[in-house]
């Protein structure tokens, strides 16, 4: 096996906290141990690995946290939080799979880098917000919240179905994406764009955190082209990508040209909250020169890299 492939992991929620847990830290830490034992795996055949990772559930839990103590303490803005949650999960992943490496005789530096990623001031999607973040709120409480800038949507039903919607803007650059090289070369195996990186906008010439939050798969396409990787592994809760997913007419895909996924996409076959993210991320990173990439879920991640699990994007 070639040992100079770079590889770009995107890690979903799901391999870092069990939707079925409570959230606490002990279970964090359960979720990321086992998500670790794969990703040393992979690295134990050679490859090259920066990691990326979501936080929907971690800056969500931070959110309800300020907004519970504004009488106390001021609250924190949404870019604030989404490097401490990039912090907060880079210090957990940092220590698990520094262990998982040892377990298989690898000695190596994992480092996290808190990324920034630059979005246009001018993105479509800051008139148009459609990403939900934070706890739910009541009719009695959206008066106030949207006086304080908040945007709410109904998206549920019963005491509080409303809930604040954040931009979900392209990402441009990474800002930080000639360190992330300078750690790669140097042997350390990185952890950058957590969450899709902190969004921030460059105005005069200086540059400003924004009220929004990057698609996590997205921002890892965009980093694999940056670094000139190899191969995009998204690891998601399910083996393939699926046409008709969830009805009787179901059927898994082994191999999917971007022609064909365009086509799919264009259909509505992978939903914009799900699957067609993952999907356009793979057709962005083979579009712009990259070798391979697969959609398939962590417990076969190293199987998917040798040609036997998964679904393979070319």
């Amino acid at each position: 096996m070639n040992t100079t492939k770079t590889i770009v992991i995107a890690l979903g929620g799901n391999a870092l906290l069990d939707p079925q847990t409570n959230g606490s830290l002990a279970e964090q830490i359960r979720a990321i141990e086992r998500s670790c034992e794969k990703i040393a795996q992979v690295i134990a055949k050679g490859y090259r690995v920066v990691l990326t990772h979501g936080n929907g559930p971690q800056v969500g839990n931070l959110l309800i946290q300020q907004e519970a103590a504004k009488e106390l303490v001021p609250p924190l803005p949404l870019d604030v939080c989404d490097a401490m949650t990039q912090g907060q999960l880079g210090y957990l992943i940092q220590q698990q799979l520094r262990e998982a490496l040892l377990r298989v005789g690898l000695a190596k530096p994992v480092v996290t880098m808190v990324t920034q990623v630059q979005v246009d001031p001018n993105d479509p999607a800051f008139a148009n917000p459609t990403k939900p973040i934070g706890p739910f709120y009541s009719e009695r409480e959206r008066p106030v919240l949207e006086q304080k800038g908040y945007v709410l949507k109904r998206v549920g039903k019963g005491a509080k179905p409303w809930r604040r919607v954040v931009a979900s803007p392209e990402p441009k650059e990474i800002v930080e994406i000639e360190s992330i090289k300078e750690l790669i070369d140097a042997g350390s195996i990185v952890i950058a764009c957590g969450g899709g990186g902190v969004p921030i906008v460059c105005e005069d010439g200086r540059w400003r955190g924004v009220e929004a939050v990057i698609d996590k798969d997205l921002a890892s396409a965009l980093l694999a082209s940056e670094l000139g990787a190899q191969i995009l592994l998204i690891l998601t809760d399910v083996e393939r990508v699926a046409l008709h997913f969830g009805t009787p007419q179901q059927v898994f895909l082994d191999k999917l040209s971007v022609r064909e996924a365009r086509k799919y996409l264009s259909e509505g076959h992978f939903p914009a909250g799900s699957m067609g993210p993952k999907v356009e991320a793979a057709i962005r990173f083979i579009e712009g020169g990259g070798e391979r990439a697969y959609i398939t879920s962590l417990e076969k991640a190293l199987e998917a890299l040798e040609g036997r699990a998964g679904t393979e994007v070319h």
